[in-house]
């Protein structure tokens, strides 16, 4: 019950529209209440017809027309309103799940596959459609139906209603059985369900890959026997389904036996009268279709639950890094930037950073050089809060970047990353993704700057070229230059450039350099990169190796150091 009252509490912008629901669930088993009631009466007029017969019978068939016509009204005002309800309260589940998401560290995403992400945002809510449009509804129609079929009963004879009781219990214990057992299947059923869109998307986003290497039969061997999967545990679901339904059905018939038995009896002993056993009989059929259409809901209900359940694992985690109590808004910030003793380990044992200090003077280009994996994209992940330190702090004009709103920090900081992303849309619009009121003169200005300008007006739609998923119709110096131009447009004072030149061909790698060389002094300026003729200029060079930063100072003063960097820039000079 406390995942549906949760479940429940995100239909509170739509309340009411679930009320005008309900009002019409009233009617339309007001209206289905009726027609039994006056058939019994038109039963008993046919059986001792008086001189107003034909008149009466008039009477009740246009009753009967009126109430069907209403019943129809009714009808359609449930039918849409509750999907109007139902799938606006998707969509706010959707939007909630994703916006939680985008608020979660990078650490949660280390070991989750996008489609198995996806598969929460998108199939776990759409079971949720069928809970609060036909389930719920359907619940309380049939209670309804149920309790006023059974005031009804009562009236025309209280020993049958009580008879007709009897299984009541028995179906009771059969719903509690059937909703522990298929509960499970259900959850393995979704969580199936995710694997094969994880397979997918992952199968999807490699396709290259996957028919160069000649792959295909392998991938599609592998999708069909996760989608078998899926199937079979969907139909181990739904195998106890059709023992229980058809069960709930037999026991419901015993009852309706009882009556004929005992309702015979009682005609024939003239203890009830030929209408009142029609009236009964007909109002049975109606007191025991809830009863099916609730062992139905049950199985609706495991289901929907079964989604909310992985929608509530995701929205109960709380992100690693978020604002303090009390967080500042940092403003517009000067770019003095200071580690101080910054340590730093993903798994809590390996060490990635160990005792990191420096201090960069606002203005300055400062660069970090040393061999793969020694830590360089970890500190620049650590300065954008991606993650934070382990011990240690780092600072931005004297204030700790812990105790800074994390929107205001980022907002002074653009990044060029080694693996670019491109968003399915224009240049134009990938250029201003960080700023979107710039203008085009803006948007263009700073693609000169990026060296991205000619290749734009060789296009014959120019910045309003579409460049597809992932930007696939570009190289990958092209989706680098594009990732330049976006963080020059942004025009933050704090620049970082992880390996911006890495895909570049040299002729562009040196006109990109003349453009960073152009933003020194105006902003801070980070850079990681293995081509040293890059790094050359900075005011800083920081050496990293074993964990640890070994050196640092100009190029010049390595190089006459003759250490770890001056052996490094030999080496890159050969290759």
């Amino acid at each position: 019950m406390k995942d549906l009252v949760r479940l429940l509490s995100y239909t509170r912008k739509y309340w009411w529209l679930l009320i005008l629901t309900m009002l019409s669930l009233v009617g339309i088993t007001a209206m289905n209440l009726i027609a039994p009631w006056y058939i019994r009466d038109m039963t008993a007029i046919l059986m001792s017809p008086g001189p107003d017969a034909k008149d009466r019978i008039t009477h009740i068939a246009l009753i009967l027309v009126g109430s069907y016509l209403l019943r129809l009204l009714f009808r359609f005002a449930y039918s849409y309103l509750s999907h109007v309800a139902s799938w606006n309260v998707v969509a706010s589940l959707r939007a909630a799940v994703y916006a939680h998401l985008q608020k979660l560290s990078l650490s949660y995403y280390h070991d989750k596959q996008t489609g198995q992400l996806m598969s929460r945002v998108m199939n776990d809510t759409a079971v949720l459609e069928q809970l609060v449009a036909h389930s719920i509804p359907d619940i309380i129609t049939n209670v309804l139906i149920f309790a006023g079929v059974m005031l009804l009963l009562m009236f025309i004879d209280v020993k049958l209603t009580l008879l007709t009781m009897l299984p009541m219990p028995v179906i009771f214990i059969m719903m509690n059985i059937f909703s522990k057992k298929v509960r499970p299947y259900f959850s393995r059923a979704q969580e199936k369900l995710a694997d094969l869109n994880a397979t997918l998307q992952d199968n999807l986003s490699g396709i290259r890959e996957i028919q160069v290497f000649n792959q295909q039969a392998y991938e599609e061997e592998k999708v069909y026997s996760k989608a078998l999967l899926h199937v079979k545990t969907v139909l181990r679901a739904l195998l106890l389904s059709a023992f229980f339904h058809p069960g709930v059905e037999f026991v419901t018939s015993l009852g309706t036996v009882i009556v004929v038995l005992f309702g015979g009896m009682l005609v024939l002993d003239h203890s009830m009268s030929v209408a009142d056993i029609i009236g009964f009989l007909m109002y049975l059929s109606m007191f025991y279709a809830p009863v099916s259409v609730l062992a139905r809901v049950a199985e609706e209900y495991e289901q929907a639950v079964a989604g909310a359940r992985r929608l509530f694992e995701v929205l109960d985690i709380e992100p690693d890094i978020k604002d303090a109590p009390g967080a500042i808004d940092m403003g517009s910030v000067k770019g003095n930037v200071r580690f101080e003793d910054v340590c730093f380990t993903y798994d809590g044992k390996t060490p990635v950073l160990e005792n990191i200090t420096f201090e960069v003077k606002p203005g300055d280009m400062i660069a970090f050089v040393g061999p793969t994996g020694v830590g360089k994209t970890t500190l620049i992940s650590l300065f954008a809060r991606f993650y934070d330190p382990t011990a240690g702090r780092i600072t931005i004009d004297g204030t700790d970047i812990r105790q800074a709103k994390l929107e205001s920090l980022r907002e002074n900081i653009s990044m060029v990353l080694q693996d670019v992303f491109l968003f399915n849309g224009t240049l134009a619009e990938n250029i201003a993704y960080g700023c979107h009121e710039a203008s085009r003169a803006r948007i263009e200005h700073a693609a000169k700057i990026a060296c991205i300008d000619d290749f734009i007006a060789t296009l014959p739609e120019g910045y309003d070229t579409f460049i597809g998923e992932r930007g696939v119709r570009l190289s990958g110096g092209q989706k680098q230059r594009i990732s330049i131009a976006r963080a020059v447009l942004r025009d933050s004072p704090i620049l970082i450039l992880d390996e911006a030149t890495a895909a570049v061909d040299v002729e562009t790698e040196s006109r990109i350099q003349t453009a960073i060389e152009n933003l020194v002094g105006s902003r801070t300026v980070f850079v990681i990169a293995h081509r040293l003729s890059t790094v050359r200029r900075a005011d800083q060079i920081m050496v990293l190796s074993d964990c640890r930063l070994i050196e640092n100072g100009t190029h010049e003063e390595l190089v006459a150091a003759n250490g770890f960097y001056a052996r490094y820039y030999a080496g890159n000079l050969k290759t």
